[in-house]
């Protein structure tokens, strides 16, 4: 004879948990009805529509529809926020960016500071991306070592990545200011005090370095996975081999990383491109507009100019999109190309 369970829960502590549940379930069974009509209507693979419908609402309105707008600013001119108040223009804004005698001269361009401002960016993208590969990578090897405490020093490497870009900013303006903590440090050997973002090579190399210290934790944990899925046994074998390190790193850990390599050298890549926070609160732009990049001018000329131009604003960052993309499919490309060789292995 089966024995009949006795809930142990006080009845009044039941009673009011089905009073709380009675309206949940209802309205769940009012749900229902639409619900089980519309997958009669379409079948079980048209209810993947009504949960993304929800999704596709929220990024339409935040994404793709300001990028329409974004693009229909770009067709107008006047300094003039509301579409109405705004003159059409066409393609006047694009003409106005490419408008050189020398693309390599930015002074001979009608827009001279946009024309700075990509040189700036493709000069930074170059080091900043390179210092990040060895940097990631470097560090990468060496938390895959057998270290004490070494998820300690994982947790160390990884924290900049916490910080927000302004507050990483701010830091190291405290510290490379006149009166900051480097020039503190450096005074006891007879330096004397200076302004290193005032000068245009130590404002870059700064700029630079700033970014690779704050995102290097980022992709050096990409690595460090990459790095752990590698088969210990073909390092045992060259081990046994006697190969030196420099040819199993050539011969076993480089390719075996590639994969990783790649998608680390794509996001630089597009992070790079889009740099603006830490650079803006560190340096603000110079000495001049040394330190200059995409982002922020398109920031100052669509808000924060006294003589802003909203269209202009626009018509660059329509490029630049444009840039992003093609580097996103570059990644999207490698990738599947990487998994198509997995496969085939």
């Amino acid at each position: 004879m089966a024995e009949k369970t006795v809930s142990s829960e006080p009845p009044a502590k039941a009673g009011l948990r089905q009073a709380l549940l009675t309206p949940v379930r209802l309205a769940m069974g009012i749900v229902d009805i639409p619900m089980r009509a519309w997958q009669k209507l379409t079948g079980l693979n048209g209810m993947a529509g009504v949960f993304l419908a929800p999704n596709m609402l929220i990024f339409s309105i935040f994404v793709l529809l300001p990028l329409v707008i974004n693009f229909i600013y770009s067709t107008t001119s006047g300094g003039a926020i509301f579409l109405p108040n705004r003159t059409y223009v066409g393609s006047e804004q694009y003409r106005i960016l490419f408008d050189c005698r020398s693309y390599l001269d930015p002074s001979t361009c009608a827009a001279d500071t946009f024309w700075a401002a990509v040189r700036n960016t493709a000069v930074f993208v170059v080091f900043q991306v390179s210092a990040m590969l060895v940097a990631a990578l470097a560090t990468a090897l060496i938390l895959n070592r057998e270290l004490s405490n070494r998820g300690f020093w994982r947790a160390v490497f990884f924290f900049p990545v916490l910080l927000s870009p302004v507050v990483v900013g701010l830091i190291w303006k405290w510290i490379l200011q006149r009166e900051g903590l480097l020039n503190y440090a450096l005074s006891p050997f007879g330096f004397e005090p200076f302004s290193w973002l005032s000068d245009r090579f130590w404002a870059f190399f700064f700029a630079v370095f700033v970014s690779v210290w704050a995102h290097m934790g980022f992709y050096a944990l990409i690595l460090l996975a990459g790095l752990q899925a590698i088969p210990r046994d073909l390092y045992e074998a060259a081990a046994m081999d006697k190969a030196s390190p420099t040819r199993i790193f050539r011969r076993i850990t480089l390719p075996l990383l590639m994969p990783n390599l790649i998608v680390v050298l794509v996001l630089a890549l597009i992070r790079a491109v889009q740099i603006f926070d830490e650079v803006f609160v560190l340096t603000g732009g110079g000495p001049g507009t040394s330190t200059m990049y995409i982002t922020q001018f398109i920031y100052e000329t669509g808000f924060a100019s006294s003589l802003r131009n909203p269209g202009l604003a626009s018509a660059a960052s329509i490029l630049m999109g444009i840039v992003l993309v093609i580097l996103t499919l570059v990644q999207l490309a490698a990738s599947s190309r990487n998994e198509k060789k997995g496969k085939s292995l």
